[in-house]
């Protein structure tokens, strides 16, 4: 399936639907981020199969602060799509998607532990990567760059601005 007739299919449900790179975009909603996703892996001729990967990044100043990205892809069909999704800072939580492929559940603790967006009924919702005490979360952009305590040898790396060259 092209594109353009993926677009063409999935314009009836969802509202916002691109094309860029090549690449389907859509825009969902958390209170229709389940249903969306398992509409997007049962429907026959759509048949995402794949999670191969989820992200998020961070938009300081906008009224969705954090988005969420579910990249899918069907081994039977060989067509992708990106399923979008904006967070508040103010509640930043979502739906675990470990039912539907459980491969999220590494994915989904990634961007826990980055970005501090929380899913909720994760069957593990703990760090990952950051010891359970790291405070903040790094990919945030407002998280300081540099200055951080390593855990080895009582070493400090001082921010980017203040090193020596």
């Amino acid at each position: 399936m092209s594109p353009e007739e993926l677009v063409s299919r999935l314009g009836s449900r969802f509202g916002d639907v691109l094309v860029a790179s090549h690449g389907v975009s859509v825009v969902t909603g958390r209170e229709r981020l389940l249903d969306d996703l398992a509409f997007l892996r049962d429907e026959p001729g759509l048949a995402f199969d794949f999670l191969s990967d989820l992200t998020g990044i961070d938009w300081p100043g906008r009224d969705l602060r954090f988005w969420v990205a579910y990249h899918l892809y069907s081994v039977k069909e060989k067509h992708r799509v990106r399923v979008k999704i904006g967070v508040p800072e103010t509640d930043p939580h979502l739906p675990t998607a470990t039912e539907l492929w459980p491969g999220a559940n590494f994915m989904e603790r990634e961007v826990f532990d980055m970005l501090g967006v929380v899913f909720d009924d994760h069957p593990d919702m703990r760090r990952i990567l950051l010891p359970e005490d790291w405070e903040g979360h790094p990919h945030r952009k407002d998280h300081e760059l540099g200055g951080v305590n390593t855990r080895f040898k009582d070493a400090f790396i001082p921010p980017i601005d203040q090193r020596l060259r």
